[in-house]
């Protein structure tokens, strides 16, 4: 499935390709359910919204492209660059918490195996899980949502 980001990195004949692929892809599930012989019913509704977000980032380049605007004038352009100046100006990868601790998990398990000794579980999940305070801003980050800001007075604010 691709994020809107992704999407919004594709030339426009790319997108055209992908959105031609994703309807064949469409086609063929509405086909198999028609059949009896489809297993994973959720991918229905997982292509149809790929299929949304190709046709409305089509659409808003063609309203930019109406209106004169350069493809990286575009809002939602702006945005995902900006975004990727951040990332990438705190060294942020596109991994989720999640995936980094079970890369870590699995990095010790094989350094493990390369040793021959056992994976004590709590040794190898103290030195992967962040503490209070950076969970926190992860948390916070992947919802999008600043964090309260513990040294302001609140009386200062009204």
């Amino acid at each position: 499935m691709a994020t809107a980001a992704e999407i919004s990195e594709y030339d426009t004949e790319e997108l055209e390709r992908q959105l031609g692929e994703t309807r064949r892809e469409l086609f063929n599930l509405r086909f198999q359910l028609a059949t009896g012989q489809l297993d994973n019913f959720s991918r229905i509704n997982h292509v149809r919204k790929d299929v949304a977000r190709m046709m409305t980032e089509l659409r808003i380049r063609e309203i930019g492209e109406a209106e004169g605007l350069a493809l990286e004038d575009l809002p939602g352009h702006r945005a995902a660059a900006r975004r990727r100046t951040e990332d990438e100006a705190l060294g942020r990868d596109k991994t989720t918490a999640s995936e980094r601790r079970a890369m870590a998990r699995a990095e010790a398990e094989a350094e493990a195996e390369v040793e021959d000794r056992p994976v004590p579980d709590d040794v190898v999940l103290d030195e992967v899980d962040p503490d209070e305070d950076e969970l926190a801003e992860e948390i916070a980050d992947d919802d999008g949502m600043a964090l309260p800001d513990d040294d302001a007075d609140p009386e200062e604010e009204s």
